[in-house]
């Protein structure tokens, strides 16, 4: 168990290397949400093991 959840957190720290390199090429008014969704997928990668992995053996 603890293997699948380590594998969704790194698609998710993964998938925001992408959203921050997409954004820089994404029209104006999608951008800056684009960069903002990278922000909030490395919270979510870093959260996932720090606050999941404690609890499931």
């Amino acid at each position: 168990m603890k293997v699948f959840v380590f594998l969704v957190a790194l698609a998710f720290f993964i998938g925001a290397f992408f959203l921050f390199g997409y954004a820089i090429e994404a029209p104006e008014q999608w951008a800056g949400l684009m960069f903002f969704s990278g922000i909030l997928s490395v919270v979510v990668a870093l959260a996932i093991p720090f606050h999941l992995l404690e609890r499931t053996d």
